[in-house]
């Protein structure tokens, strides 16, 4: 039975609160045990602030990427350990906790060579300088300047590596120290990524601190310069708006929480074509990749309403084939649920959903006697209107199959109603339709993505996130937006308008000549 501890003020230490089992979600067994507290969370938070933010201040941007191709590195190095614990801890599929870390190592490169191209200067420019008086004597700039605080990281259960470290990429490259609190289900496969970390000996001190288990009251003790970056449901993002300290500072809060992603077939597409058979590859994937446990998972697939009963039987069959069993075995496609609690809850969910539709394939009883295994589950919709499929994320492998007229305008209509998403999805090779569709749909997401057959050979599935675009949505998902390159750093930094004499604003912060390194 493994102890997980929280690396706080430079050491491990042990929590003082009964401890809490973490599962082996394929056996049911317990593999570790993880207590809360055990630290004092205003010595660690000026921990940070008097070692981690100076420590960072004196590397430029540059040299932090350095710092995360370092950290990469020494993650690379213990992959397969880190698969290992995956599989054992998260149910996952080798290939599932592959696709976790393998993420994870993959934004800190990204965000490495994203800094190696930024000026060897301690601020960013924002856009070329403004004449601001009746001659351009008088001159503004926009610049961005790091904020001396500290950045609290809450993540997700389903993504322990990957959510941690795209989230410290930013934070680092920007210059500032974070504080790393993991979902406790999953715990097990953070802190070894925290410990590979730590042991690498390459995090300035108090650059990087790890909690496990309970925050105690650390978010009391933030300041306004500080921040907090949230990944999970909409409700617990609701609490955190609500915390006297984000209400008192007016704290900088960044939401990523509950999404009913959409895949939506244009009615044009015809079965047999390439993006026709990208359209069921994918809406398969992300419904039983990591077991339907991402936050860009498809929830809901729109299919023209002649056509339904075709794509139905597509779906199920390819739904067919995926097998469910032990994530160590290699014939197996999809593990369990992450919890008990996460089983429970997606079972309940599955049953709502059931009593407005038909169950095509799958359905709520669990798929083996032991374990938390439920079947790739899909409800066609008797009504698409029915508010029951817009209205609550069932977060596992199950989605719904709703009918709409092939109009660009009533899909995008049908998608709106879940309030807000990280990604919709549209399968079609007329672009009228595309741009009628992103008109209607677009305000309502973070990302927009588009399959053709001009396309289709070369397409990412919508369910990944790349670090140089967005994530995020508006509404039901959070109202925040992480990575996007660069823009990802801004959340740690604050906005400036320079004003003064052209001569002293343009060359000192104005934007570098090409080819200078200040």
């Amino acid at each position: 039975m493994q102890t997980i501890q929280s690396y706080v003020l430079g050491r491990w230490t042990p929590g003082a609160s009964a401890p809490v089992s973490l599962h082996n979600p394929t056996t049911e067994e317990p593999v570790a045990e993880l207590r809360s507290g055990g630290f004092d969370p205003r010595a660690v938070l000026e921990h940070a602030r008097s070692e981690g933010l100076p420590a960072l201040a004196r590397l430029s941007f540059r040299e932090r990427g350095e710092l995360c191709k370092a950290l990469a590195g020494a993650l690379h190095a213990k992959r397969e350990e880190l698969i290992d614990v995956s599989v054992l801890n998260g149910g996952t599929t080798r290939g599932d906790a592959k696709f976790d870390i393998d993420g994870a190592i993959g934004t800190l490169v990204a965000y490495a060579d994203l800094a190696s191209k930024l000026p060897e200067r301690p601020f960013l420019v924002d856009g070329p300088g403004l004449q601001l008086g009746r001659t351009a004597r008088f001159w503004g700039q926009h610049v961005w300047l790091t904020r001396p605080g500290v950045a609290l990281h809450i993540n997700a259960f389903n993504f322990p590596a990957w959510g941690m470290l795209e989230k410290m990429a930013c934070a680092l490259v920007a210059g500032v120290p974070v504080i790393e609190k993991p979902g406790t289900p999953t715990a097990l496969v953070a802190s070894h990524v925290a410990q590979v970390l730590v042991e690498s000996g390459k995090l300035p001190a108090g650059s990087y601190q790890f909690i496990a288990g309970s925050l105690g009251d650390t978010i009391e003790q933030l300041g306004p310069q500080d921040c907090i970056a949230f990944t999970g449901s909409s409700a617990t993002g609701a609490k955190l708006r609500a915390s006297p300290a984000v209400v008192r500072h007016n704290l900088r809060l960044n939401v990523e929480a509950d999404s009913l992603n959409a895949a939506v077939l244009a009615p044009e597409v015809e079965a047999g074509c390439e993006t026709y058979n990208l359209f069921l590859a994918n809406v398969v994937l992300d419904m039983t990749q990591k077991t339907g446990q991402k936050c860009t998972a498809t929830r809901r697939v729109l299919v023209p309403a002649g056509r339904l009963a075709e794509v139905r039987a597509d779906l199920v069959a390819e739904l067919a084939r995926i097998q469910v069993g032990d994530p160590a075995d290699k014939a197996t496609r999809m593990g369990p649920l992450a919890s008990k609690s996460q089983f429970d809850e997606v079972r309940a969910g599955i049953e709502r959903l059931a009593r407005s539709g038909e169950i095509a394939c799958g359905g709520a009883q669990a798929a083996r006697p032991k374990g938390w295994f439920l079947a790739p589950t899909l409800i066609a919709a008797r009504d698409a209107a029915q508010p029951v499929f817009h209205a609550e994320e069932v977060f596992g492998p199950c989605a719904s199959l709703l009918p709409y007229s092939g109009a660009p305008e009533e899909a995008a209509r049908i998608v709106a109603l879940g309030g807000g998403g990280l990604v919709t999805s549209a399968y079609s090779n007329d672009n009228a339709w595309c741009e009628r569709y992103l008109a209607g749909a677009g305000p309502w997401h973070g990302r927009v993505w588009f399959a053709s057959d001009k396309s289709a050979e070369q397409s990412l599935a919508p369910g990944m996130v790349l670090p140089s675009l967005v994530h995020g949505g508006p509404g039901r998902a959070g109202g925040g937006e992480e990575l996007g390159g660069e823009r990802g750093l801004h959340f740690y930094m604050q906005r400036v308008a320079v004003q003064g004499f052209k001569g002293l604003v343009e060359s000192s912060f104005g934007q570098a000549p090409a080819g200078s390194a200040v």
